[in-house]
């Protein structure tokens, strides 16, 4: 008989401190939201704003927030009242999400390695290379990209019988946890996932570190030291962001599939730390750090006061 609904235990192992371990995710995840509400707001309201840097930050502040929104509930309800039911056609919905959203995250990250690139190593052009336009297409290319990757993976997981159990030792539903659940071949859908992982992902790390190196070239040949100071801290907190949300990311993605001696705790909290710290993170990081931004929020703030 074909299961019609999976049960989402949470974290394997760790089930008698699922209370403890909600605590600081319902921080992260408040900051989180918090956080990316508010670039949201401001970039949306202050149309003094809308540039290319900050319409990026919107685009990446607004994703993060449905990310969290996508995952996290749902995995603090396991946390506080035990097992979750999921039936078949939302547990699929909500990997489809997550698997979107974390592309559509990484092509984020990329055009605002690109539209630091231009600002900094071709100042010159660029007003008339990050144009309205471009951002427009920008943005409408990442949401075709994540559904044209992400909707063969939800097709591979339909063709698959399940016959044995229905309970995923997760707290959210993933492509490769659902599909070990299956009592037929998932070569193919282990083989997709990872192909598609390699050539969206991974070249978008590989394009984002072409234009750091690129980036910081040229801001080692700049004549000012307080310059170079100014524009080394900017572009240092943005690369170990970047180097925070690929690390767990990969290493997430990498021992799932590989790393059999690894935990099963271990693979769930790093397959769940790689969806809510860099939401976490990036309102600061971005937010935070940048004037602009930083001033509009305690204007808000006043004014809500």
């Amino acid at each position: 008989m074909q299961i019609t609904a999976f049960l989402l235990t949470g974290i394997p192992g760790l089930e008698d401190f699922h209370m403890w371990i909600s605590v600081p995710f319902s921080f992260m995840y408040l900051l989180a939201v918090i956080g990316n509400g508010l670039v949201v707001m401001v970039v949306v309201w202050d149309r003094s704003l809308h540039e290319p840097m900050y319409l990026f930050l919107a685009m990446l502040a607004l994703n993060d927030f449905v990310l969290c929104t996508v995952t996290v509930p749902k995995m603090l309800l396991i946390f506080w009242l035990g097992p979750s039911l999921s039936t078949f056609s939302s547990c699929l919905t909500q990997m489809f999400f997550v698997h979107a959203l974390f592309l559509s995250e990484s092509a984020v990250l990329l055009a605002m390695a690109f539209d630091r690139y231009v600002a900094i190593c071709e100042p010159l052009h660029y007003v008339n290379v990050l144009t309205n336009s471009l951002i427009a297409k920008v943005g409408l290319a990442l949401v075709v990209r994540s559904v044209a990757v992400v909707t063969p993976g939800v097709l591979l997981i339909l063709r698959l019988h399940f016959c044995r159990t229905n309970i995923i030792h997760h707290t959210y539903c993933e492509n490769m946890g659902i599909a070990k659940l299956a009592c037929n071949s998932i070569f193919l859908n282990s083989l997709y996932g990872l192909t598609a992982a390699l050539l969206t992902t991974g070249l978008d790390f590989i394009l984002i570190s072409i234009s750091y190196w690129l980036i910081l070239r040229t801001v080692f040949q700049l004549p000012s030291r307080e310059a170079r100071t100014k524009a080394f801290g900017t572009c240092g907190s943005h690369i170990c962001v970047i180097l925070i949300f690929y690390t767990l990311a990969f290493f997430s993605f990498f021992t799932h599939r590989f790393g059999h001696h690894i935990p099963r705790h271990t693979l769930i909290l790093l397959a769940n730390l790689y969806l809510l710290v860099p939401p976490t993170m990036n309102p600061i990081v971005y937010g935070v750090k940048t004037k602009e931004i930083r001033m509009r929020v305690l204007g808000l703030c006043s004014q809500l006061k």
